[in-house]
């Protein structure tokens, strides 16, 4: 081989260097000032065991504290920061603890670079003491612990998140997903957790906040309701089915994302011919976790028992003609505006309501107490 030759592949070697050092170099310093953050909260929490139990010595502490910190470090460091700093500490009391003993976070100056051992990547902060250890996967890492997937502006919206299983369960989320802080506010704004645990006894939700979302069987594939308020579109008598359909087209990312994990899209309006008669089926994805077809009718208004029938003709044919060897049954979902899940539960029966589900979308994003009347109507459905 020329050397002109071998050069496209040394430049493509180098370039795989350099773009991981890159991200390796990110993430050292978003972990690491994740970590300080984290023990600056901590001696803060420590001088005000040490002096006053007044509340007002705490914000005279953090105000002197704030006027010399903004002189010597800049920008970054203001009574509100400051308290979000004493907050996280408090939150997540064990997050570097375990790793690393009060003693022996940081490490030497001679150790300069980050290193792989057993227990993860190993950060390194101010001379003197001991590295920090974070874990390199989900399986070394659980919730409440330092994970270098998640950076400071992670760590500060779960902050706002009530309730120790739901920040767990957007932590093992926002991971598994590598979900952006942006991707994370919008999942804790459209009250994921809230969604997804309506239909889940103690033990489901222990699990949630454990394991995050785990898709075993149809049913956990789908959400009810599906929030909808990226594609900008208003509540109106006037919305058609194809208006909704481009918008979500248009915002396929963001669809994909509200769907959930293993959704991959296949087409739309795909058509489907029987003796001379054209049907159209609005979405087609593929599910890659449950390796199956998950067809979409979309619905501008109440579910009608037509509605449902027309979603078993798809689902039967796509099983009969389409899906190969290795393919599990078609699943169709309906989504809509309002439903009656009696008439659903009667219609299907036992045997397809494991495959043809209904969902309503809300085009806003629900209010905690909208949830929690929904919840409440769940309840009362199973007495």
């Amino acid at each position: 081989m020329s050397k002109k030759a071998r050069t496209p592949t040394l430049y493509k070697r180098i370039r795989e260097i350099l773009d991981s050092a890159r991200v390796g170099l990110a993430r050292t310093v978003n972990t690491t000032q994740v970590a300080a953050n984290w023990m600056i909260g901590r001696e803060i929490i420590e001088e005000e065991q040490r002096g006053s139990k007044r509340a007002d010595y705490g914000r005279k502490l953090l105000a002197e504290l704030s006027i010399r910190m903004l002189k010597d470090f800049g920008r970054g460091y203001s009574v509100d920061n400051l308290e979000g700093f004493r907050l996280f500490y408090l939150t997540y009391p064990l997050l570097i603890s375990e790793a690393a003993p009060r003693k022996s976070l940081t490490t030497s100056k001679s150790e300069a670079l980050p290193r792989k051992s057993n227990l993860g990547v190993i950060h390194h902060t101010a001379c003197g003491e001991s590295p920090i250890y974070v874990a390199d996967s989900l399986t070394d890492w659980k919730p409440g612990r330092l994970s270098h997937n998640l950076s400071w502006t992670h760590y500060r919206t779960l902050l706002r998140v009530e309730g120790g299983p739901a920040r767990a369960f957007y932590e093992i989320e926002a991971i598994k997903n590598n979900w952006t802080s942006r991707e994370l506010e919008r999942q804790i704004n459209s009250l994921l957790f809230e969604r997804l645990a309506k239909s889940k006894d103690k033990a489901g939700l222990l699990k949630l906040a454990r394991k995050g979302q785990e898709i075993t069987i149809p049913a956990d594939a789908f959400k009810d309701p599906l929030v909808i308020e990226f594609v900008g579109l208003p509540e109106s008598h006037r919305l058609t089915e194809s208006d909704l359909e481009a918008a979500l087209i248009s915002n396929l990312q963001h669809f994909l994302l509200e769907l959930g994990r293993g959704f991959a899209f296949v087409s739309r309006q795909e058509r489907i011919t029987l003796d001379g008669d054209h049907f159209y089926i609005d979405l087609v994805f593929y599910h890659t976790v449950l390796k199956c077809y998950v067809l979409i009718d979309l619905k501008v208004g109440k579910l009608t028992h037509g509605d449902v029938g027309q979603m078993q003709l798809y689902a039967n044919y796509f099983d009969q003609e389409r899906c190969s060897a290795g393919d599990s049954p078609t699943l169709g979902l309906i989504l809509c505006t309002d439903k009656n899940d009696t008439m659903v539960k009667y219609l299907l029966g036992t045997e397809q309501s494991k495959k043809i589900f209904a969902s309503r979308y809300k085009l806003h994003l629900p209010t905690e107490a909208e949830l929690t009347s929904e919840l409440k109507r769940e309840v009362k459905k199973l007495r």
